[in-house]
C-alpha cells in the first residue's frame, strides 16, 4: 500500500491558512500559523516558518499549490513589503521540504470550483460548505475566508493535479 497522496493548498497572509486535500478526500485546515516579534519597539505579527515547517512535516504533501498574489490598489509600500516577507517565507520552507510549487492566479482556481456570486469572500465559504459537507463547521464564520480559499485551491491542486504525478 503506498502512503496517501496530499496537495496542499495556500492563501497567503496573516488571515490566510492551509489546506491538505488527500485523494482520499480527507481535509486538514490550518490558519495560517504566526508569531510575535518586536519590530521598532512595538509587537507584530508574522508568519511563523517554524509552525508552518510543522505542519508541511506532519502534512507530507507531494505538490503545493499557493494563489498568486499581487499588490493591491491602495496598498501601502509597508504593507506590500511585508506580504512580500510573508510569501517568501512559505515559499523557503516548501522548497526545503523538496515540495514542487505551482501559482494559481486568483480567478482561475475560483472558476475552477465554480465560485457564485460578487462577494468572494463569502461565495468562497459557502463553496467550501457545498463541496465538504462533513467539514463545514470550519468555515462557519466570516473570517474563515481564508481556511476556505485554503481548500479550495487545494481541491482545485487535486482536480487539476497540480504540479503533475
Amino acid at each position: 500500500m503506498t502512503d496517501p497522496f496530499y496537495y496542499i493548498g495556500i492563501d497567503v497572509g496573516l488571515g490566510g491558512a492551509i489546506a491538505s486535500f488527500g485523494v482520499d478526500g480527507t481535509l486538514d485546515i490550518y490558519d495560517m500559523p504566526t508569531v510575535e516579534v518586536a519590530r521598532n519597539s512595538k509587537l507584530k505579527k508574522e508568519v511563523s516558518a517554524a509552525g508552518l515547517h510543522s505542519i508541511i512535516r506532519y502534512q507530507k504533501p507531494a505538490v503545493c499549490l499557493i494563489e498568486q498574489v499581487a499588490a493591491r490598489p491602495g496598498q501601502s509600500v509597508t504593507a506590500m513589503f511585508q506580504f512580500g516577507r510573508f510569501l517568501g517565507q512559505i515559499e523557503g520552507v516548501i522548497a526545503a521540504h523538496e515540495i514542487p510549487i505551482s501559482y494559481v492566479q486568483p480567478r482561475v482556481w475560483q472558476k475552477a470550483v465554480d465560485l457564485r456570486g460578487g462577494d468572494t469572500k463569502e461565495s468562497s465559504r459557502l463553496r467550501a460548505m457545498e463541496l465538504f459537507p462533513g467539514y463545514a463547521e470550519k468555515f462557519r464564520r466570516k473570517k474563515d475566508h481564508g481556511r476556505s480559499d485554503a481548500a479550495l485551491i487545494a481541491y482545485h491542486a487535486f482536480m487539476t493535479r497540480a504540479g503533475g504525478r
